[in-house]
């Protein structure tokens, strides 16, 4: 492997400093796309980033190595296809869990994969109040406990970085407004006077869920979670999608055509766990930081930007929209000027140890939970069949917020 210069025709500088990098700055008679062009062609070799080019013959496993350590965007999407494979092996596990408990276990038994808890945010903030309140992790759902403070501690510590890195909608958001671009040739930006408004639909929710569940005692707590319908809470949400709705399933692709058009339409507008991150994110101290004074105004950053932040014109990217994809700091051509640091003055943190920690982070605290043995919970499979053939009671139902009276046996 060797490093090269990006660029081939050396820019001259009367000092060779920074201040006179752009001859077209300030130009008004270029229209931006070509300005940009021109101002990243004028920049002086020393200035832009260097990349090393593989030489022939290498290995194919020394070159997907290099490619994880030097480029943040194949590392992200080798991270994304990782989770999504993981979770596609839940969905399998978990699926033929609920084929043998439906059959009245004859077909063949496949333990229920504890992961799938994963998918209840609302029971597992439940869990979480509830072990504030009292110390106690819950036997129900113990997995969705720690996935649940796992992703929090990776917002809290490397902005949204769960909803660009790991989260499966996140993905499949990203890979709807890809494809809306790719048929289009753009995606649509609503204006700011309907942005604003629809951005704050997801903390009015994230709001009322919250509310909903700090006013409950902690004997409600309990009755909650204990409940037989949180029992089986994930078995109910899994058949509501397999025998899903016309209204339901013309709402979510309604939701995916959406996306297509506005990029991360779902996440941006309406989901609650995305503002939750969101507002943890504001105190992480891993953000991208913009040098002012290297900056030469390209616009690149903003353009690759999937949130729409204004990236040129900020120093430091505090917005709750900040997932920590890396894709502006891979766009700024020139080196030492958009990069992750933990505050405005501290070193730079490399783009691949941005990425192992997120990962690293939540396989340590998911880790954790399995050591301490608190990872699946203590249903029986007797207790799981006798549940399937009571799926139809009132006892597995959570109408209007409210959880059925059930006793002891129950």
């Amino acid at each position: 492997m060797r490093t090269e210069s990006t660029e081939t025709s050396p820019t001259t500088s009367d000092s060779g400093r920074l201040s006179p990098l752009i001859v077209l700055r300030n130009q008004r008679k270029v229209n931006a796309p070509q300005a940009r062009r021109i101002q990243v062609k004028k920049l002086l070799p020393e200035l832009r980033k260097r990349k090393t080019i593989v030489e022939a013959g290498t290995p194919w496993y020394r070159r997907f190595f290099y490619r994880l350590r030097n480029d943040s965007q194949f590392l992200r999407s080798t991270v994304q296809a990782a989770f999504v494979l993981l979770c596609v092996w839940i969905g399998i596990e978990f699926a033929l869990f609920v084929q043998w408990g439906v059959s009245g276990g004859q077909s063949t038994f496949v333990p229920r994969p504890p992961g799938a808890e994963g998918f209840l945010p609302i029971s597992s903030l439940m869990g979480l109040v509830y072990w504030f309140r009292t110390g106690i992790i819950n036997d129900v759902h113990p997995a969705g406990f720690f996935i649940f403070i796992a992703i929090a501690l990776v917002s809290l510590l490397s902005k949204k970085a769960f909803c660009s890195w790991m989260c499966p909608v996140g993905t499949l958001s990203e890979s709807l407004h890809l494809l809306g671009k790719r048929l289009f040739g753009r995606n649509f930006q609503l204006p700011r006077w309907c942005d604003y408004p629809l951005r704050s639909l997801k903390y009015l929710l994230l709001a009322f869920f919250t509310f909903s569940i700090l006013q409950l005692d902690v004997p409600s707590l309990s009755a909650f979670i204990y409940s037989p319908y949180n029992k089986m809470a994930d078995i109910k949400m899994y058949l509501f999608f397999a025998n899903i709705s016309t209204f339901a399933l013309w709402t979510i692709i309604a939701l995916m055509a959406l996306s297509i058009l506005v990029k991360n339409f779902w996440c941006r507008y309406l989901c609650p766990y995305g503002a939750l991150l969101g507002a943890l994110s504001w105190f992480s101290p891993l953000k991208i930081t913009r040098n002012k004074t290297t900056c030469i105004d390209c616009e690149l950053c903003t353009k690759a930007c999937p949130a729409n932040i204004l990236i040129h014109k900020k120093g430091r990217i505090v917005s709750d929209e900040c997932t920590n994809c890396l894709a502006c700091v891979a766009a700024c051509p020139v080196k030492e000027t958009l990069e992750v640091r933990p505050s405005t003055e501290g070193r730079r943190v490399p783009e691949w140890v941005v990425g192992a920690f997120i990962v690293g982070l939540f396989v340590a605290v998911t880790g954790l939970g399995i050591l301490m043995g608190r990872w699946k919970n203590e249903m029986r499979k007797e207790e799981y069949l006798m549940r399937f053939q009571r799926l139809d009671s009132p006892l597995y139902q959570h109408n209007h917020g409210q959880v059925p009276q059930y006793g002891p046996n129950d």
